[in-house]
């Protein structure tokens, strides 16, 4: 009998994190949203979290939405935007793929009283993909309102759905997806060398900067054009965790400075072709060849190879050792793949 699905609504906000759908993580924005609208946002959906798949009205005081601002008006015009916004979220409709576009959020009712409450409904369709939802990304508070972009925060949504999968550590975007997810309006950042300068790689240097991971994103070409690019995380070890979590403590100025820091300091590729061999995998063996990770990475990219050297390394325990372990290891992974697919 086959395991039963995690479902993300049995995923449970705390102190620190809060859940998102990873069906809302990797959206088309048809109406572009602001940073923050999207804080906002996540925030609301936090707040419904409980009863967020049935037909019943929230209710959250505008002063949990205010952030450090002292007035209502911002709150107010985030959610006019949200109101209006409509995504199209991939799903899957009687066995076959499909998009569908949903609105965000629904009627509500807003008093008057600077301290008072916001009623408000999830639509009947965005409440249905959420209840089948079965991928989720958790974001942690203190990182959400620490990014200063929503370039950076929705590249922060992405990798969070993502990361926490095993044998998963790339995936490949065309250009107008990746334009489409991050929320870039239309006629805006047109050509790949402005939407990088002005988009990606400031994400990066915040998301770098500020997350428990290390990301990068590389440019695939088609001819003479950049038409996809590669996403790639990994996790940092425990002195990059620290100092990201000393980064938090900084000053919004502070932060800023020190993400334009890493920017400048780590240009493009931000990161090895391969990332480092991480240290529990020296305690199973000696490293392969270089050439043999890269081999690896070429024939099966979006596998996290390190992962499947382990599982290798556990299979073969006992066994006696292999003439040509490189040759081996590509064997396996091979193997690994075909059973494993993504």
């Amino acid at each position: 009998m086959s395991k039963k699905p995690y479902r993300t609504l049995d995923a449970r906000p705390n102190s620190e994190s809060l859940v998102k759908p990873g069906e809302l993580v990797d959206v088309i924005e048809v109406t572009p949203l602001t940073l923050n609208d999207r804080r906002i946002y996540n925030q609301l959906l936090e707040n419904a979290w409980d009863a967020i798949d049935k037909p019943v009205s929230h209710v959250i005081q505008k002063s949990m939405l205010r952030g450090s601002h002292n007035s209502n008006d911002r709150v107010g015009e985030s959610i006019e935007r949200l109101m209006s916004a409509i995504v199209k979220v991939e799903v899957v409709w009687d066995g076959e793929p499909a998009v569908e576009r949903v609105q965000l959020l629904g009627g509500n009712v807003e008093t008057v009283r600077s301290d008072g409450l916001i009623e408000y409904e999830i639509p009947a369709r965005l409440r249905k993909i959420i209840s089948n939802s079965t991928v989720f990304a958790r974001l942690q508070r203190e990182i959400m309102f620490a990014l200063s972009s929503k370039y950076a925060l929705t590249l922060y949504e992405i990798v969070q759905k993502r990361g926490n999968l095993r044998w998963r550590s790339s995936e490949n975007f065309s250009v107008d997806d990746l334009r489409g997810i991050l929320g870039v309006p239309k006629g805006k950042l047109t050509n790949w060398s402005n939407l990088k300068l002005r988009a990606i790689e400031p994400a990066i240097a915040e998301v770098n900067a500020l997350s428990d991971y290390m990301v990068a994103i590389d440019p695939i070409k088609t001819g003479r054009r950049v038409t996809h690019v590669e996403l790639r995380w990994w996790k940092k070890d425990g002195e990059g965790q620290g100092a990201a979590e000393r980064a938090l403590k900084f000053s919004s100025v502070g932060r800023k400075a020190k993400a334009q820091e890493q920017e400048e300091n780590v240009q493009v590729p931000v990161a090895p072709s391969i990332k480092p061999r991480p240290a529990w995998l020296e305690k199973r063996g000696d490293a392969l060849k270089t050439e043999t990770y890269e081999t690896a990475r070429l024939r099966h990219p979006g596998y996290d190879i390190y992962y499947i050297e382990g599982q290798w390394r556990d299979w073969s325990a006992g066994m006696e050792p292999p003439k040509d372990p490189d040759r081996a290891f590509l064997a396996y992974i091979r193997k690994f793949a075909e059973a494993n697919p993504i």
